[in-house]
């Protein structure tokens, strides 16, 4: 997990007199702070898109802002170096099935083409990585669950952004309902949703917040992310 993403949230929160326990230079960095620092996970799925998921990461890099993208495999050939910055830049990414489709009622052939695929195409790119899956619609049965082999990540806040794409109403719909521990869900397949992401994350980080994957996100609440388990926040 990326710990360090953790740490920078929590030295930005405490103050300087708080003890911390740091680990040896030779380990990865794991510094733990106590804070009531609220803390949320931004999730993107559909991409990737060269032209809108290129500039929200250009914007999350500005803000050292990690995000979380499940991504659709048909879209991933030809943007492969996309896939690669997102794992150099600390983001966590994930499987949304090859091509949007829901993932119940498959046959497990059907559901390696829609899940394995995307993750071999993924493995081939990165070299390694657990790709965890967000079905699409939000939508899973008990075959979808068994065959997963991975946590299944939902959401707890929904700003509908695919909906009007109206930047306003998309940032209204998340600032004025987001809660610790929420899994904030997006597209990165839009304009008008990368420009309410950044005036989202602004608009957090000047309230306190404090942005990480969703792995991260659990791991912090002491949840142990477990295969075929559905998570809809980072709250226990």
């Amino acid at each position: 997990m990326s710990w360090v993403l953790l740490v920078v949230c929590f030295m930005l929160a405490v103050p300087a007199s708080v003890p911390e326990t740091v680990s040896p230079a030779s380990a990865p960095a794991q510094v733990e702070v106590e804070t009531d620092m609220p803390v949320v996970a931004l999730t993107f799925d559909d991409g990737p898109r060269a032209s809108t998921t290129g500039r929200l990461l250009d914007e999350l890099a500005l803000r050292e802002v990690p995000a979380t993208f499940f991504l659709l495999g048909h879209r991933i050939p030809g943007n492969e170096d996309l896939v690669r910055r997102m794992a150099a830049e600390g983001h966590q990414i994930g499987v949304h099935t090859y091509d949007h489709v829901e993932v119940t009622g498959l046959s497990r052939e059907d559901f390696d083409l829609q899940v394995g695929k995307t993750r071999s195409l993924l493995l081939d790119i990165l070299g390694e990585g657990e790709f965890w899956l967000r079905p699409p619609y939000g939508i899973t049965d008990a075959a979808a669950r068994q065959w997963a082999d991975s946590p299944i990540v939902l959401w707890s806040v929904d700003p509908e952004d695919w909906k009007d794409q109206d930047v306003g109403r998309i940032v209204a719909g998340v600032v004025e309902h987001v809660q610790d521990g929420d899994i904030i869900l997006m597209h990165d397949l839009y304009g008008s949703s990368v420009d309410a992401a950044v005036q989202i994350v602004d608009a957090l980080l000047g309230k306190g917040y404090c942005f990480v994957t969703v792995e991260d996100l659990l791991a912090r609440n002491g949840i142990e992310a477990q295969d075929g388990v559905i998570y809809r926040s980072g709250r226990k």
